[in-house]
């Protein structure tokens, strides 16, 4: 799989993407290994660096990490998302036969993983960090990847999709929320 072209054809051909993406054999390793390590270090590493030299202020205190401390907590998020990946695959994929859908723990992860992209990609506006929010907004996008997605790679019906999406969306805020609140504790 070409890493660029398949970023450019979730983005700008999603609804033609969505079958091909279905269609090819792929591993929940292979997904990781050629396109989710790769693109998740984006915001990752760009956090790290934005913080490093930029850094942020906080009631009128200039606040730049350390190395040691932009390094941890680059490696922090970027573990927490990579396993918030997986998770959120694990609960699209458990709640699906509650919404008439096939259960398919590799399209549910294929989902997940290509609907993050817009995400990914706007993570490199965290080189300053007070563009963060920017990086919200591109999320949206994401959402509207999921939503498509959901009715291709899980089989849902037409009638459940919204109801499936809405459900996903709230599942995995909550659980990302949670993974991303111990990850802080720890920082």
């Amino acid at each position: 799989m070409d890493l660029v072209r398949r970023v450019q054809d979730i983005l700008l051909r999603p609804k033609e993407t969505w079958p091909i993406i279905k269609s090819e054999e792929m591993t929940i390793a292979g997904i990781y290994k050629s396109y989710a390590l790769i693109l998740a270090a984006i915001p990752a590493a760009a956090h790290a660096i934005g913080l490093l030299f930029i850094g942020f202020s906080f009631i009128g205190i200039r606040y730049r990490a350390s190395l040691g401390g932009a390094l941890g907590n680059a490696m922090l998020s970027y573990c927490a998302c990579l396993a918030s990946l997986y998770m959120v695959a694990l609960v699209i994929n458990g709640v699906a036969p509650k919404f008439a859908s096939r259960k398919n723990l590799t399209n549910a992860f294929k989902l997940v993983a290509y609907s993050w992209t817009p995400t990914w990609l706007a993570g490199i506006l965290l080189l300053i960090p007070s563009l963060s929010w920017l990086v919200n907004l591109a999320s949206l996008y994401g959402l509207y990847l999921l939503y498509h997605g959901l009715p291709i790679l899980m089989e849902t019906p037409k009638e459940k999709v919204t109801v499936y999406f809405l459900s996903a969306v709230a599942l995995s805020i909550v659980l990302v929320g949670f993974i991303f609140s111990v990850v802080a504790l720890i920082l």
